[in-house]
């Protein structure tokens, strides 16, 4: 993992993967609006420790923007996606 930073929302340090930088590049999406994401977003528990964090992003045209994300003594970034979609449990 090669990119971080402090979350002051969670109060801990976010690291992002090699393959969440790949995801993000491809999708042009910033380190400001991942940092934004985290602050701001949505924080949805899949199962401890695996989670998603969404968020809206008014300046772009492809949101939601979602990062998957392991919530332990740090929070890592696995990936990020957009045009993400809530799934409802059938």
């Amino acid at each position: 993992m090669s990119e971080s930073f402090h979350s002051n929302r969670f109060n801990k340090i976010v690291w992002l993967t090699n393959h969440a930088i790949e995801s993000m590049a491809k999708r042009r999406i910033t380190l400001n609006e991942i940092k934004q994401l985290i602050e701001k977003g949505e924080y949805q528990i899949k199962d401890e420790p695996h989670g998603w964090i969404f968020h809206h992003f008014s300046a772009r045209s492809d949101n939601l923007i979602c990062a998957a994300i392991v919530h332990e003594k740090t929070i890592i970034i696995k990936t990020v996606m957009i045009n993400w979609r809530e799934r409802t449990e059938q």
